[in-house]
C-alpha cells in the first residue's frame, strides 16, 4: 500500500468503497425497516374525503343534463305575489318594502321563508306548499296556479337567498364559501370563483359531494381533459361540497424528514472508514 513513503490514494478510495459496501449490507437489515417506517409516515393526512379504489361512486351522467337549479332544504326564499299579471312592479311611482326591509320596485312586498324539514314553505292564504326539488320557474309557475283562487291573473317572483357551496380546492388553508349568485352557476364557474386549479391539486381527481351528509351522493369528475368539458358546465346546488384532491407529495415529505438521517448516516460512515485498522 506504500511506495516511496507515500500512502496512494487509488488504495485509500479502494479500501474506503470496500467499508461502505460490507457496512451497507452488515445494516441493510436495520435500515430497510427505518425507512419503510418513515415512507410510511409521509403520507399527506391533510387529505379528506378518501374513498377506497373500488369505491362506486354516483352515476355523473343524471347530473350532466341538469340545467337548474332545485330548492332544497333550509333556502331562504323571497316570494312576492302581485296580482293582474305584476302591473304594480312597473308602475313608475310604486314602491313597497320587502319582507327583509329592502325597497323593492312595485308595491307588492315580498315574503321571506325558510324550506322547512319536510320540504314545505308555509305561504299565506296557502298553508304549507311542497316545494324541495322543484326549479325557481317550476316554484312561480306552481304558486300561481294556486293564488287564481285568490287573485286575479297573479304574477309570483321567487328568489333564492342564501345558495352556498363549499369548495376545497386541494391546497391547506384555501377553502372557501362561495355564495350563488346565479341560479344556474356551474362547477367551472366556482373553480374560477377561488382562483382555479393550483399546481398541488388533481384536476382529475375532484370530487362532488351532494345531498343528505349521511347517505350523500358523491360524484368523480376528471376536468384534465377537453373531452371532459361538459363536465365542467355541472349546475350546482345548495350545500353541495366541492372537494379538489391535493397531490400526496410521498417523495418530497420523504426526502424533507430522511435527509437529516442520511446527513448523520454518511458522516458515521466516513469517521468509521478514517479510523485506523478498520
Amino acid at each position: 500500500m506504500y511506495q516511496s513513503g507515500r500512502y496512494k490514494p487509488e488504495s485509500f478510495f479502494i479500501d474506503l468503497q470496500g467499508m461502505f459496501y460490507h457496512s451497507f449490507r452488515k445494516y441493510t437489515l436495520i435500515i430497510l425497516p427505518i425507512v419503510f417506517l418513515l415512507v410510511s409516515s409521509c403520507r399527506n393526512q391533510a387529505i379528506m374525503f378518501r374513498t377506497k379504489r373500488d369505491y362506486q361512486y354516483s352515476d355523473l351522467s343524471k347530473i350532466e343534463n341538469e340545467v337548474e337549479y332545485k330548492i332544497g332544504l333550509n333556502d331562504r326564499v323571497s316570494i312576492q305575489v302581485v296580482p293582474n299579471k305584476g302591473a304594480l312592479l312597473v308602475e313608475p311611482n310604486s314602491v313597497g318594502i320587502s319582507g327583509g326591509g329592502v325597497a323593492t320596485g312595485g308595491g307588492a312586498s315580498a315574503l321571506e321563508a325558510t324550506v322547512e324539514f319536510d320540504g314545505t314553505l308555509k305561504m299565506p292564504l296557502l298553508g304549507r306548499v311542497k316545494v324541495v326539488g322543484l326549479s325557481v320557474r317550476e316554484s312561480e309557475l306552481l304558486f300561481e296556479e294556486y293564488y287564481k283562487q285568490f287573485f286575479v291573473e297573479p304574477f309570483v317572483r321567487i328568489t333564492v337567498m342564501n345558495k352556498r357551496v363549499l369548495v376545497f380546492p386541494g391546497v391547506g388553508g384555501a377553502a372557501s364559501v362561495i355564495t350563488l349568485h346565479n341560479n344556474n352557476t356551474s362547477l367551472l364557474e366556482a373553480i374560477a370563483t377561488i382562483g382555479g386549479i393550483r399546481g398541488t391539486a388533481k384536476a382529475h381527481k375532484i370530487k362532488l359531494i351532494r345531498g343528505d351528509p349521511e347517505k350523500p351522493k358523491i360524484y368523480r369528475i376528471n376536468l384534465s381533459k377537453i373531452d371532459n368539458i361538459a363536465q365542467g358546465g355541472i349546475i350546482l346546488q345548495g350545500n353541495d361540497i366541492i372537494y379538489i384532491e391535493g397531490r400526496d407529495e410521498v417523495l418530497l415529505n420523504f426526502a424533507a424528514r430522511v435527509s437529516p438521517y442520511l446527513a448523520v448516516l454518511n458522516l458515521g460512515y466516513v469517521v468509521y472508514a478514517l479510523i485506523p485498522g478498520k
